[in-house]
């Protein structure tokens, strides 16, 4: 019953909560990346929701404009506190969270949920197994246990047993708990970076012109 009722009420109602947050942040972010680099405000992604439809995931954006998409061996993000992709006020809310806050819109929209497994690129879908497809069952959530748990700092592996883990024991406690753990992993700074060393970026810069 929580799964298929409670669960989208509770996103709803919480997020409805969160909107003044999300307006008082959005003016005070807003100016801050205004004044840093003078690109749009907004970074919008598309992703793989539930059932695998297609949607738009919004974020502060956190990298500079045009920012080539970079990965690891393994097909996910490359995360460093070196990217000189990032601006200097993404770099700040990337650490924070905060450049995930507008993905409040997208739970109200009913993309998203508060808690779930984070969202899928498109593309990648081939590669998954027909158990890690179980994901798809449950709208992404703005926070999961990886989140909470490891943050960026767990392989591949990790996090798809992860997500499959929570798509099998959805509950009301474990959404708590998550939720409570996500923000004790922000306040510390745990897990930041995927990636504890830096790639060739010089390369990086002259491919790209950035």
């Amino acid at each position: 019953m929580y799964r298929l009722f409670f669960k989208r009420i509770i996103d709803i109602m919480l997020s409805l909560i969160s909107l003044p947050l999300f307006f008082i942040l959005w003016l005070i972010v807003g100016i801050a990346i205004k004044l840093d680099d003078g690109g749009p405000i907004f970074y919008c992604g598309e992703r793989l929701g539930k059932e695998l439809k297609k949607f738009k995931m919004y974020k502060f954006r956190s990298m500079i404009v045009n920012a080539p998409d970079l990965r690891n061996e393994d097909g996910s993000t490359f995360n460093s506190s070196n990217d000189v992709r990032l601006t200097r006020v993404g770099k700040i809310i990337r650490e924070l969270s905060i450049d995930e806050v507008p993905q409040i819109i997208n739970v109200l929209k009913g993309d998203m949920s508060l808690v779930g497994p984070r969202p899928s690129p498109c593309g990648n879908t081939h590669l998954y197994s027909q158990e890690y497809l179980k994901k798809f069952d449950v709208r992404p959530g703005i926070t999961g246990y990886t989140q909470a748990y490891f943050r960026n700092n767990a392989t591949i592996d990790e996090k798809q047993e992860a997500d499959i883990y929570y798509v099998n024991n959805i509950s009301f406690t474990l959404d708590l708990k998550i939720i409570f753990k996500t923000i004790v992993t922000v306040i510390k700074r745990e897990g930041l970076y995927t990636n504890k060393t830096t790639v060739n970026f010089d390369e990086e810069q002259e491919k790209y012109n950035f």
